[in-house]
C-alpha cells in the first residue's frame, strides 16, 4: 500500500530505540524526511545513520532531552516546517500510591503531558496553514485500563488523551488528525525495566517474569516495534484523514472490553 508520504517531513522524539525508532523506520520506508531526537547521543546517531543507509532519507539528529524547554526549542529548530510530529517519552518510574509526593506527579506530568502539548502548539499552526498534517502521541494502554503501579503514568497520559480529544476536533477541518497509540507490553526497554522490577520483588528471574507476564496477553506474546511502527506510519497517511481523536490500543487483546 502506498501510504502517500514521500516527501513529507517528520519530528520522531525518543527515536532512537524501542517504539520511537519503530515509528521512525516506518515513516523512513514511506520515503518521509525525518528529524529524530533522543536523549543519547551516541544510539541517537547510529540510529540516524543506519535510516539513512538503509532507506535513503534525509535524516537529522537533535540529542537532547524533549522535556526540558530549551532542548525543545532546538529541535524544533532543526526540525522547521513538519508535517508529522510523533511525541513520546520515557514513563514515570512504577510504585505504590504512597510513594509518590507532588513533585513526582508534576514531573509526570511535563514529561508525558505538557511536553506533547507543547509540541502540538508549536507545530500545529503550521500545519493548519498548509493545509495537511499528522499528529500522533505514543502513550500507554493505561488510559484505557488503568495499571494499579504505574499512577503516575496512568494520571499524565489520561490528561494527554483529554487534551487530544478536544483538540483534535479543532483541528480536523484544517486536514489535521491527532491521535493516540496506546501500547501494551512491548519488547522494549520499558518491558524490561518492568520485568526487572518482578524479578527484585519476587525472586523470579527475568525469563520467568516474562513469560508470565506474556501468558496474561491472548496474543502469547510481546508485542514488536515494527508493528507498532507499522501502525504509526498508516494513521500518518494519506488513507487515515477520518480518523480524528482515537485512542488505538496495541496490547495482543491484553485488554478485555466490548468498545
Amino acid at each position: 500500500m502506498d501510504l502517500g508520504l514521500k516527501g513529507k517531513r517528520a519530528l520522531v522524539c525518543a527515536a532512537s530505540k524501542g517504539l520511537g525508532r519503530g515509528c521512525a523506520e516506518a515513516l523512513a520506508e514511506a520515503g518521509v524526511a525525518l528529524t529524530i531526537n533522543a536523549r543519547g547521543v551516541d544510539a541517537l546517531e547510529a540510529t540516524a545513520q543506519h535510516l539513512r543507509d538503509t532507506y535513503g532519507v534525509p535524516v537529522t539528529a537533535v540529542a537532547g532531552d524533549i522535556t526540558d524547554e530549551a532542548a525543545r526549542a532546538e529541535v524544533l529548530a532543526a526540525a522547521g516546517e513538519v508535517d508529522i510530529l510523533v511525541t513520546n517519552a520515557g514513563g514515570p518510574p512504577p510504585g505504590l500510591w504512597s510513594d509518590w509526593d507532588r513533585e513526582h506527579f508534576i514531573a509526570a506530568l511535563d514529561a508525558n503531558m505538557l511536553t506533547p502539548i507543547a509540541l502540538m502548539k508549536a507545530l500545529l499552526p503550521g500545519m493548519m496553514d498548509r493545509g495537511w498534517g499528522r499528529v500522533v502521541n505514543i502513550t500507554s494502554s493505561s488510559v484505557k485500563s488503568p495499571i494499579p503501579q504505574l499512577g503516575l503514568s496512568n494520571a499524565a497520559r489520561t490528561g494527554l488523551t483529554g487534551y487530544v480529544a478536544g483538540t483534535s476536533r479543532q483541528v480536523a477541518s484544517k486536514g489535521v488528525t491527532i491521535n493516540n497509540l496506546c501500547p501494551g507490553i512491548h519488547a522494549t526497554d520499558r518491558a524490561d525495566a518492568l520485568d526487572t522490577a518482578v524479578t527484585q520483588s519476587t525472586g523470579v528471574t527475568l525469563d520467568e517474569a516474562r513469560a508470565t507476564r506474556a501468558a496474561t496477553i491472548p496474543a502469547r506474546r510481546y508485542g514488536t516495534s515494527a508493528e507498532f511502527g507499522a501502525t504509526c506510519a498508516f494513521l500518518c497517511s494519506q488513507h487515515a484523514g477520518y480518523i480524528v481523536g482515537q485512542n488505538i490500543v496495541l496490547d495482543g487483546g491484553a485488554i478485555v472490553a466490548t468498545i
